[in-house]
């Protein structure tokens, strides 16, 4: 091979995990040595004078030399084959392609699961890591909605809005994928273990740093343009002015992304994210129809019609109904507008959500899943109880 035209072979690929490895190689800096060098293998096995020669400085090149002798290329692909992570050269044809257009594509992308075609189409959901009750409820019913149009949610795996949004992806049995800002034989934060192993089964797990990499501060900002890198849009659903996910937003503006923003209370410091870039131009949402129309998805997958296949049955499931809203009520209200007793809300409330009727959206408070074109109200009232569908909303 000729210089400039560096190998994308296997037995090369070793050589680009081995240089990833060390900590001052990043995008610019692989891209001064593919230039320069005829493969990997080569620019590995150069001496520091040659290194800086093809453009590295001299701690750079000096730090090359060192890894030699802690970096066995070897070895470096058996712990990843160990820990069935699939390294991809940004030149690899399976490597997201949406990725490779932006400024700082990492040059080596580490996938445990499997990015497919179809993750193309994907969106990036974000948001506030202490989530009120209202973006609880937003980013899992955005995100439900999403996967069952055949969109990819895509979100960082952290406590609040990306959990919320990850799980709610699987639940309808649609692809999700996460991009961490560690190595992926670590999960951060421990309590989401169990759900990145359920990630990295129907979707993918994504991250720029090598195996061994722990999670530190300085990694979430820089994570985050490959949430954005690899998606079609950035929902943003709640955050301050300083959140990670205005970072993901701002990224995916420089990124030429379409940005969209969840409208929330003007009093609500976990609003003014969204509303200060609806206020620069983001796109505001209501539904995800807002974002498929916007990206011209409306096509890509046939939507779920939730909670339809079993309606409410019983005379204490209709009353229920008739006072749940889309707005978030406690049990106890709702049980003081229905007129049934605690014991008989609670066990009721659980069947309504098994049949996907109502969700539970944290604090005991409880939402319809989606306003419904029946009428519970017609329903034979049971004495004591709301009959007005009107008069029992929040």
């Amino acid at each position: 091979m000729t210089p400039g035209s560096a190998s994308t072979a296997p037995d090369d690929l070793r050589f680009r995990v081995a240089l990833h490895r060390v900590h001052r190689l990043g995008s610019v800096r692989f891209a001064l040595l593919e230039r320069a060098f005829a493969n990997f293998e080569d620019a590995w096995r150069a001496d520091a004078g040659t290194l800086t020669a093809a453009g590295l400085d001299a701690r750079s090149a000096r730090e090359v030399v060192a890894a030699h002798d802690t970096v066995d290329p070897d070895a470096e692909m058996e712990r990843l084959a160990q820990a069935n992570v699939t390294a991809l050269a940004k030149t690899d044809p399976r490597y997201p392609s949406r990725l490779k257009e932006i400024e700082d594509a990492p040059p080596v992308l580490y996938v445990r699961g499997e990015w497919r075609p179809e993750d193309e189409w994907s969106v990036a959901v974000v948001g506030t890591r202490r989530a009120t009750a209202y973006g609880r409820q937003v980013a899992t019913e955005l995100s439900r909605e999403l996967a069952a149009n055949g969109i990819t949610v895509v979100s960082g795996l952290a406590r609040g809005v990306d959990t919320l949004a990850h799980r709610a992806a699987l639940d309808v049995g649609g692809r999700t994928a996460a991009a961490l800002a560690n190595g992926l034989d670590t999960v951060y934060p421990p309590e989401n273990r169990h759900l990145a192993e359920e990630i990295a089964e129907r979707g993918a797990l994504l991250t720029d740093y090598p195996l061994g990499t722990k999670p530190r501060a300085e990694f979430f900002p820089r994570r985050n343009r490959i949430l954005s890198g690899v998606s079609l849009g950035t929902l943003v659903v709640e955050g301050d002015h300083t959140s990670g996910a205005m970072i993901t937003a701002k990224f995916a503006a420089e990124q030429n992304r379409d940005v969209f923003a969840v409208p929330g209370s003007i009093f609500s410091p976990q609003s003014r994210g969204p509303l200060s870039l609806i206020r620069d131009g983001a796109t505001p949402v209501t539904s995800a129809n807002d974002i498929l129309e916007a990206l011209n998805l409306t096509m890509v997958g046939a939507q779920l019609d939730f909670g339809r296949a079993a309606p409410p049955e019983s005379d204490d499931e209709r009353a229920l109904m008739r006072v749940l809203s889309r707005e978030p009520q406690h049990v106890d209200v709702v049980a003081r507008r229905s007129g049934l007793a605690p014991a008989q809300v609670s066990g009721t409330l659980a069947l309504l959500e098994l049949k996907g009727l109502v969700r539970d959206v944290g604090g005991m408070q409880f939402v319809r899943v989606r306003e419904d074109e029946g009428d519970y109200a017609t329903s034979t009232p049971v004495a004591g109880r709301a009959t007005s569908a009107s008069g029992a909303r929040s």
